[in-house]
């Protein structure tokens, strides 16, 4: 069992959960994640650790409620606990000092990118940081990550919160200013997201990292639900990755998977709805 240490609600449907998990704190690597499990019998959800603290033995998820079972995750109290927590999975990122790196966030993919741009920091990296959503309310970690980074941008497309538009803008900027165009470009985001950034990139030869979360079952290469076409090869995100190179990703491929359980994703959402309480969460 692992105990819920906090539980808060940080943006729409988007919330902050602390959990007791020391073997884990202390294993982690950054890019790494967990596979969720609320009790017996429920779906196995893939979570990005997002920070870890090996000291208090606790680990850090961000976790949007967008579904039945991560609606029952968000929804656990502080002080009750979660059947499994099972981790660190999949590959650690790749650190080392590239020189100036480009780190670009879109959602709650900003989570993913957090740990990743404070380990980048720690190996010199000069970092220019640009997150965005769809407004001021979606917007994630401004505040931790604007230490880390040589530069902050932020976008929204309703322009409630810093620059009106898409991260893809002020990254266009970048690559056209020669005096801070990146050595690497780390991109973790909606599927689009990061297929348009890896397309901007792969024009001037910059190595692009882009995270992959797409279905994951097992956590483990067996079901083969996350598996992803790389360049000629076929990888499964959960062992191969989660992090690729982003100029051999079929996104098109990897944007149909993600559309397979729709149906019965939205299903499960409305047969849930009259036992499931948003707002139980918060301590």
């Amino acid at each position: 069992m692992f105990e819920v240490i906090r539980n808060e609600t940080i943006g729409e449907n988007l919330h902050k959960m602390v959990v007791s998990a020391p073997r884990i704190a202390s294993a982690r690597k950054p890019g790494q994640f967990v596979i969720v499990r609320l009790a017996p019998g429920e779906e196995r959800i893939p979570l990005t650790i997002s920070d870890a603290d090996p000291v208090a033995g606790t680990i850090t998820l961000f976790i949007q409620a967008v579904g039945a079972s991560t609606r029952k995750i968000v929804g656990t109290r502080v002080g009750e606990t979660i059947r499994d927590v099972a981790g660190p999975l999949g590959n650690g990122s790749r650190i080392i000092n590239w020189g100036r790196v480009a780190c670009v966030g879109g959602g709650v993919g900003t989570a993913v990118l957090y740990p990743l741009v404070k380990a980048l920091a720690q190996a010199g990296n000069r970092i220019t940081t640009i997150i965005g959503g769809r407004s001021a309310p979606s917007i994630i970690l401004g505040d931790e990550l604007s230490p880390l980074s040589d530069s902050l941008l932020i976008t929204t497309e309703d322009g409630s919160l810093g620059t009106k538009g898409y991260v893809t803008e002020p990254l266009r900027d970048l690559l056209a200013d020669p005096r801070r165009v990146p050595q690497a470009v780390f991109a973790v985001g909606p599927v689009p997201m990061m297929k348009a950034v890896a397309e901007m990139t792969r024009k001037q030869g910059i190595e692009t990292i882009v995270s992959l979360n797409p279905i994951m079952i097992d956590g483990t290469g067996m079901c083969g639900g996350c598996r992803v076409q790389i360049g000629s090869e076929t990888k499964f995100a959960c062992v191969d990755g989660p992090e690729f190179d982003g100029a051999l990703v079929d996104f098109d491929g990897l944007s149909d998977r993600l559309t397979s359980y729709r149906t019965e994703e939205a299903d499960s959402c409305r047969a849930s709805e009259c036992r499931i309480g948003l707002g139980k969460g918060a301590p």
